[in-house]
Order: C-alpha cells, then structure tokens, then sequence
C-alpha cells in the first residue's frame, strides 16, 4: 500500500529524507503523518524515523545546509528544519529500562524494534520517502478497520507510561469506530492501572482531555471512561449522563471542550486540569448561568452568540428540556442589541450606588421589552431617570 500527499511531496520535507537516504541511511516517516493520511484526515507534524544516530544526523544536516537543533538527544531525537519546516528525526530504539514517563533507550538499527516500543498498532506505521507502506507489527489491518491496540501487552504498555490510558480513550474518540466498541483487553488493563494517573502531571492530564473532548464525539469514549473509574480519577464528580445528550444537540455546530467540560462537571477543575485563568472563567459562568432563568435573548446580550449558545446548549443537555423555539435566532437579536441608555443620561439626578442600581434597573426594563424602549421612552420623557409628572 502506498500514501501520498503534499505533507510527504513537499520539497522540504523531501531534503530532509534525502539528506539521510543520501548517506545511505533509511529515512520513514512515521507515526501520526502515516495514520492520518492513511485515514484521510489532515496531517500536522511530520515525524521521520532513521537508523543514523543522532550525531549523525546532525552533521548530515549542516553538510546539507539544513538546521539541526538537539531536542533530545539522550532519546535519538534531532529536530531538523528545512525551509522553517521542522521535522522530528529519531533513532531506531527500543527501550532498556521504563520510569513512567521516563525511559532507557538503546539506538537500533531495526525498525521492528523501534515499532515495538509505540503505544498503539496504528502508531506503528510507517512510509519510505516515495510513499510505500511498511508495517513491522501487522498495525495496518487495525487501522483500516479503525480498531485500536495496544502494541503487545497492553498492561506492559501502560506501566511504560501511564499517560497511555488517556491517550488510549483520546485516539478512541478520534480515530476508532464506535461501533466496533473496545479493545477489551485495552480497557481491563485501563481499568487495572487507572491508580497510576495520579503520577502524572496535572498539565499532562489537562492536554489529554481537552484533545479528547475536542473530538467530533468523545461520547463513547468518556462513558467507558466513567465505567473503568478513569473519569473518576482525573475529574472527581464529573458526570459523563448528559455528554451524549449536548453532542446530540450541538447538531454541527463546531466542537467546543469548555462547553463539554462545563456539561461534565467535577471538583476543583481548574486544579484537577491546570485551566488557564480565561479558561476557568469561561467554564464556570457556563455552569453558572446554566441554572440561570435567563432567557436565549438576554444571554446573547450579556454574552453574545458563542458564549450564549454553549449555554443554551448545555443548559437543555442537563435539564433534560428541549432547546426553545426560535433560540438560535434569539441569541442574535440579544447580541445585536446595544442598551441605550449611558449613567450620564441619568445625572445630575442620581449618583453613587443609586444611580447603578436605577441604571440596572431600567436595562432590565429595556430587555424585557425585547430591546424595543428607546432611551426617552425609559426615562419617561424626563430626565435625571425621573419619570415626567
């Protein structure tokens, strides 16, 4: 089988495999450019594997007047930039000893071993330069029939790194077919080793999940999540019930991990996921206002049309009540709508705590209406805020 495309054709990343072939090393692409492309979705990152070592890569690189910079070395890995396009260039390896995260690399030159070493069958794929599909482990057969496994023993995979459980329910999410449910050994070995998250960072923790609710629908994979007790581990008190039901109701509208995170609830979030500052605003006002009374009008106008939406959507996802008649174009008209009425309109007259709880007032009045009172038709005519006798 053979894979193509402008990722693999471009004339950069051509030099760079050139640079090695050239020197009689073997130049694979490998790992998610190969996946991807094979499945038809986009391609990011391009990722090369070589029996050269990594020192010599580096001097094959400045021969061919191509930048290399040691990303890290102590794991076969320079990265090698050609017309500001890097690409990651690593050793064959295979692994003398495992930490976590952390491991022993010996350098190889068989490209089976270093398949042996990658978490899923479907990672372990790679291309030659002019597009040839070579698969050490038999990986292609799961990754047409959007299968996923583990490579070998999936506990022995996991106690490598544990990080490996959510990536395991993330490419689920992303790449495998939902009808053709779990691994079952994949998702016992999850089930078995799910103490070990608590040894990963909380950044790590948080890149994994926003990757996975991002997916067109992580549904499927965050239930079983909430069944082996992963769900419990990461987000304490989240409740996977209503997920299905929002990605039910955001019927194409583009995904959206805050509003999905808002929806899935849990304790201390932002710690549990390292949440930036705007992101932990965003989250809890969803959560907020989605016990709220406002009403689709008045949350575009407070929040405007993204915001209100993921609130309108999140709000029928947990309540169980369908989305109102006409709320999409509702959120519209709140977000079109400018009050107007300004706190100089309301003086001399009032002032201080007076003149913003009178100010509030009359733009509740204002909304109510639908955002149909003008200015003059708020104040009665009079001024300072005082209706006219």
């Amino acid at each position: 089988m053979k894979v193509g495309g402008d990722w693999l054709t471009r004339p950069e990343t051509q030099a760079v495999c050139a640079m090695l072939t050239g020197a009689g090393h073997r130049a694979l692409l490998v790992g998610g450019c190969v996946r991807n492309a094979l499945l038809g979705f986009p391609v990011a990152d391009v990722d090369i594997a070589t029996d050269a070592r990594p020192e010599t890569v580096s001097v094959l690189a400045e021969k061919a007047g191509l930048k290399a910079v040691p990303t890290g070395l102590a794991h076969g890995t320079v990265t090698v930039v050609a017309g500001h396009v890097a690409h990651e260039v690593t050793t064959f390896r295979r692994d003398v000893e495992t930490f976590g995260r952390h491991a022993t690399v010996r350098f190889s030159t068989d490209v089976a071993e270093d398949a042996a070493r990658r978490d899923f069958t479907m990672n372990a794929l790679y291309a030659t330069p002019e597009g040839e599909v070579v698969d050490p482990l038999v990986g292609l057969p799961d990754l047409m029939a959007r299968r996923l496994r583990f490579v070998g023993d999936a506990a022995a995979r996991i106690e490598e790194d544990y990080l490996r459980i959510l990536r395991f329910f993330r490419f689920h999410a992303w790449y495998a077919d939902p009808a053709g449910g779990m691994d079952a050994e994949g998702l016992a070995a999850c089930a078995t080793h799910v103490g070990g998250l608590a040894q990963l960072s909380r950044e790590r923790v948080g890149a994994e999940m926003r990757k996975l609710l991002q997916a067109p629908d992580p549904a499927p994979a965050v239930a079983a999540m909430a069944q082996c007790g992963v769900l419990a581990q990461v987000l304490p008190g989240a409740d996977a019930a209503a997920l299905p039901v929002l990605v039910h109701l955001e019927a194409g509208r583009p995904p959206c991990w805050m509003r999905r995170l808002a929806v899935l609830g849990g304790s201390g979030l932002t710690e549990a996921l390292r949440l930036s500052r705007d992101e932990s605003r965003m989250v809890a006002l969803i959560r907020d206002e989605i016990g709220s009374l406002r009403p689709p009008a008045d949350l575009g106008y407070r929040h405007k049309d993204g915001l209100a939406a993921d609130i309108v959507l999140a709000r029928a996802a947990l309540t169980g009540a369908p989305l109102p008649d006409g709320w999409q174009a509702a959120v519209a008209t709140g977000a079109a709508a400018r009050f107007p009425l300004r706190a100089a309109d309301l003086m001399p007259g009032l002032s201080g705590p007076a003149l913003g709880a009178r100010l509030a007032e009359l733009e509740a009045r204002w909304i109510a209406s639908g955002f149909r009172l003008t200015g003059a038709e708020l104040l009665g005519g009079g001024g300072g805020g005082f209706p006219s006798p």
